[in-house]
């Protein structure tokens, strides 16, 4: 994240490349822009998350495109989210005055704008400080070279069918050269200026006043902390947990409730490795884990949004289930590199996911536990869903046995145990849908039998006496931290001996300080992932070691960036953060790990 002293934050940059965690996340329903400390836009894919980006500095300094604006000089910068939003307040300390610069994505009277608006709002505070911005989109992943002009004195950028409209107001005159607009502004204490950069894809050009913007950024703000005020949260570590609930919150794809698993591309595992990925897309396994958390905090219109839209998406490959489709709904067909460098020369670039083509059993049980979630809250399913449901549940009674990829993705296909408790998981909820009358029961007995057949295959094949744990498949000693997820789905008694011996082996092996790795083997290959951390916090809690959890939350909630937000995966040794930013799998993980302890010393 750089270096932090305090309350500021310096960032150094690498060959261009600024550290994953100095960067913060603005949001609009529709796509991502990500700030980094040093005032540069380096990420904003436009006019949705999983377009090609305008911007892209983030992968490719050089041709990527960026949005830079920031003193002229040496200065400190101190940063924050405006209370309980996703509008970022930036303030830049130099020698010779102060300015407050305030990022916003900004939203409509009923939601996103039917154009995207990216607005930066600078105000300067006292003394007297020379502010330089700069307008350079990228070629779109070398799709297209930007062109820059003035038309009817507004600098307008065109990008293939892209166009970009440059609004300056008090922040300089507007330079425009071939492939960028840029400006210099000479400020004193009370000035106030306004940079707003609209666009649109082969559509009308939307050309706003200074008054229009100005009155949509207080909308913005007011908008966010309306949604704020809907969490239903009163515990420890709030402050985190409505964080994340807004990281999540922008990464639903408003259009249509899909939720995307990070809004960016490629970001490494390790830097100059090839562990790469597109997260642009939406997983079953994520929106379940979504829908869990966003239950956990009441958000029952989102929740409502992001299971329709799932059911609807899988009920045209059901009883098939993809592991992830387009936020449209899509189905992904596969990856191809890009000829980009990559983030700090980290290649490959993919745009795609190869998992696309896997077959993972862990999809199953993720989807049947949120739909029992939902009517656990009072709620009916519909009689398509019903049907699509019984389909999906007498084909994990045909496939279980079989072996999949398992929830890393990973090439060898092995009987990996949180498969196994995956489809078990299925089943015990299809069960019970049956049994309070939601799904037919004409195959109950059936669904009973395979369930049980499943409990026994588990507890034989895939425990070791040797490490006196679950492990990570059949025919290996080997351990794997998402078995931790079994105390929570009730496969494991949370409070057994088995489960609690399982938690103390996992955290002997792959745990580095407060963090874990995936699975036995990582240490060398990618940093520990945040979110297995997180899942141990609710595994601890489950189990009544809430002295445990408690202690090690805290040192988690402490590792977020200064703003609150988490990446993929950490370095245990630096605490840089790395993989896919921001994350939703590590945000839901903290939200639901919250909610669990408060939800224990509540009943203890």
């Amino acid at each position: 994240m750089g270096t932090r002293l305090g309350e500021e934050v310096i960032t150094i940059r690498t060959d261009g490349y600024a550290p994953i965690g100095s960067y913060a996340a603005l949001g609009d329903g529709r796509t991502v822009a990500l700030v980094a400390t040093d005032g540069c836009i380096d990420w904003y894919a436009l006019p949705t998350l999983d377009a090609p980006p305008a911007f892209a500095a983030l992968l490719d300094p050089e041709h990527g495109g960026r949005f830079r604006l920031a003193p002229d000089g040496p200065y400190d910068v101190s940063r924050r989210y405006v209370d309980e939003t996703n509008v970022l307040e930036t303030t830049f300390r130099t020698p010779q005055g102060t300015v407050r610069v305030t990022d916003a994505l900004t939203v409509g009277m009923a939601g996103p704008l039917p154009w995207a608006e990216l607005v930066r709002r600078v105000e300067c505070v006292d003394g007297s400080v020379t502010m330089q911005w700069q307008v350079q989109p990228g070629t779109r992943f070398r799709q297209a070279r930007p062109w820059a002009q003035q038309l009817d004195g507004v600098p307008i950028i065109t990008i293939g069918d892209q166009q970009i409209a440059v609004r300056a107001f008090d922040i300089g005159e507007p330079q425009v050269q071939e492939h960028r607009v840029t400006g210099v502004a000479a400020m004193e204490a009370g000035d106030r200026g306004l940079l707003a950069i609209s666009s649109v894809d082969q559509e009308p050009l939307r050309l706003p006043s200074r008054d229009e913007v100005e009155r949509r950024v207080d909308a913005t703000v007011d908008s966010w902390r309306r949604w704020s005020r809907e969490i239903d949260y009163d515990g420890p570590w709030r402050d985190a947990v409505v964080r994340s609930a807004l990281v999540l919150k922008t990464l639903i794809f408003s259009p249509t409730g899909a939720i995307a698993a990070a809004p960016t591309t490629s970001l490494p595992e390790a830097i100059g490795g090839e562990r790469n990925w597109d997260y642009r897309y939406s997983w079953i396994r994520d929106s379940s884990f979504t829908i869990d958390a966003l239950m956990q905090l009441q958000l029952h219109e989102e929740v409502h949004k992001t299971l329709s839209w799932l059911l609807s998406t899988i009920s045209r490959t059901a009883p098939d289930l993809h592991v992830f489709y387009g936020l449209d709904g899509r189905l992904v067909e596969g990856e191809s590199e890009l000829d980009l460098p990559g983030y700090r020369h980290s290649r490959p670039v993919r745009s795609g996911n190869g998992a696309a083509r896997q077959q993972q059993f862990g999809n199953f049980g993720d989807l049947l536990e949120s739909v029992w979630l939902y009517v656990q809250h009072g709620n009916r399913i519909d009689e398509g869903t019903a049907d699509t449901l019984f389909r999906v549940a007498d084909q994990v009674c045909d496939v279980w046995r079989h072996k999949d990829s398992g929830i890393w993705e990973l090439g060898d296909h092995e009987d990996y145990t949180i498969s196994k408790m995956a489809c078990w998981v299925a089943l015990d909820r299809m069960v019970r849908l049956a049994e309070c009358g939601q799904v037919s029961p004409q195959h109950l007995h059936r669904w009973r039998i395979e369930r049980q057949d499943i409990k026994d295959w588990v507890e034989q094949h895939c425990w070791s006496e040797a490490r006196r744990s679950y492990t990570f498949h059949a025919g290996t000693d080997d351990l794997d931290a998402s078995v931790l997820l079994g105390g929570r789905t009730g496969f494991a008694d949370p409070k057994g001996e088995r489960f609690n011996s399982t938690i103390d082996a996992i955290r002997s092996e792959l745990s580095a300080g407060p963090l874990l790795y995936r699975y036995s083997g990582m240490r060398q290959k990618e940093g520990a992932f945040l979110a297995c951390s997180f899942w141990l916090v609710h595994a601890l809690t489950l189990a009544g070691r809430l002295e445990e959890a408690r202690a090690l939350m805290d040192e988690l909630v402490a590792l977020g960036n200064d703003v609150g937000l988490y990446s993929e995966e950490m370095d245990p040794d630096t605490l840089q953060m790395l993989g896919n930013f921001p994350q939703g799998l590590t945000h839901l993980a903290l939200v639901t790990a919250a909610a669990a302890y408060t939800d224990a010393v509540a009943g203890h």
